[in-house]
């Protein structure tokens, strides 16, 4: 039991505190060194795991990280003979300054900021942006990318090495550019941002179908976001909105024993009205002079309807349903317009329903789609048929994340 506790707070640490260290250390000694830096942060979590094993875990995990890496990537370029390079830079061990500590916290917000935007330099592809951002901010695996980007691990493995040598190339230190390399660059940060919370909301591989360390963390980059008045957008104000409609949910999408609870069966007496009343007070503040409104304005109102029904039954379906509509219209998704045919059947029945999901089945390949088989499964029931069982042993066979596939499990008995 001990063991596992440990290994989820070095999971949560992990999540929390990786793309920190990243960070930090890149915005210390520059972006030529992210091999090494990358190498010393992982190794460090990993000395955590042997350490805090036979130790109690510190006081301030985040400081004693730090310390840790710092040291061990200046062993490193001492012993790759950098040492003109630290002596010029007058770099000390963290370790043996312990006034350095205090400051800790305003040198991560400063150096996720800069390292956000460095990785979403106008130079690098919009792909080697992405990829480079929720790797080095979010610690995603090669797994969580390729789900997130809807491409094979290889193919994410491949692209991670050529980005970061662009990177390396393009960017050799980390700075927040001024203001209209800012607002050049935000859309495409809040792209990071909306794809690291949303692995978090709902995680596609492990054990956790909800990873609320991602979700904060992402939140928490908007609103450092937000201070800056040139980032100042009604895209960011509706995708914090957005976040705190969603996280607003959080503790009514799991029971007391930690299992999957389906929206239809949440109590919505755990909705958090705090998070409700502040989400909805930025998007009121989201408004804009576009004619169309943008993807996070879009699915925060879907969110909102959901957290203001009184019940699943009394959810303002027709509502949801169009601005699914408005949405495919303005950028057509496969996963959105497999998403769509849960609120379709709710206004069109399951029968329509069915025929609009063998339409999208013509369009798109999801043969080997969990999410596609259990809404399927879902509409099977309603109707009555028999090929009921057999779809939804599919949707178990390919549902990765652990919690969601005993959910379906469930259904079978």
């Amino acid at each position: 039991m001990a063991q596992t506790n440990l290994n989820n707070t070095i999971d949560h640490l992990f999540r929390n505190e990786y793309g920190k260290i990243v960070a930090v250390l890149a915005n210390k000694f520059g972006i030529s060194y992210l091999e090494q830096i990358e190498d010393a942060a992982q190794d460090t979590f990993i000395k955590a795991m042997q350490v805090w094993a036979y130790k109690s875990i510190p006081d301030n995990p985040t400081a004693w990280l730090y310390r840790v890496a710092n040291n061990a990537l200046i062993d490193v370029l001492r012993r790759d003979k950098k040492m003109d390079f630290l002596e010029n830079r007058q770099f000390k061990e963290d370790g043996q300054d312990s006034a350095a500590e205090p400051l800790l916290n305003d040198s991560i917000s400063d150096s996720q900021l800069k390292m956000i935007f460095a990785c979403c330099h106008p130079s690098l592809s919009e792909e080697y942006q992405i990829i480079l951002s929720l790797k080095l901010i979010g610690g995603f695996s090669n797994k969580e990318l390729a789900d997130a980007l809807l491409k094979k691990e290889e193919t994410v493995a491949k692209s991670f090495t050529r980005a970061k040598k662009k990177f390396r190339e393009e960017v050799q230190f980390l700075q927040i550019p001024v203001q209209m390399g800012l607002q050049s660059r935000l859309f495409i940060v809040l792209r990071v941002i909306y794809l690291l919370f949303s692995e978090g909301y709902a995680a596609t591989t492990g054990a956790l179908v909800l990873k609320k360390d991602i979700c904060y963390e992402a939140l928490r980059l908007a609103l450092l976001l937000r201070d800056n008045k040139y980032c100042r957008h009604a895209n960011l104000e509706a995708l914090i909105a957005l976040m705190c409609f969603h996280a607003s949910r959080f503790d009514a999408r799991l029971d007391e024993n930690g299992e999957l609870v389906t929206l239809e069966f949440q109590d919505r007496s755990k909705y958090n009205k705090e998070l409700i009343k502040i989400g909805i007070h930025h998007l009121e503040n989201s408004g804009t002079d576009d004619k169309l409104p943008s993807n996070y304005h879009l699915e925060a109102a879907r969110s909102f309807y959901h957290c203001q029904a009184k019940s699943f039954q009394k959810t303002d379906w027709k509502s949801i349903l169009y601005l699914y509509d408005v949405q495919l219209k303005q950028q057509y998704s496969a996963i959105l317009a497999l998403n769509r045919i849960v609120p379709f059947a709710k206004i069109h029945g399951a029968g329509k329903a069915l025929g609009e999901l063998n339409a999208l089945q013509d369009k798109m390949d999801f043969s080997k789609s969990g999410l596609f088989y259990a809404v399927k499964a879902e509409l099977l029931l309603e109707l009555n048929n028999e090929a009921y069982t057999s779809t939804l042993k599919k949707a178990i066979e390919f549902t990765e994340n652990e919690l969601v596939k005993r959910h379906l499990q469930k259904k079978l008995v």
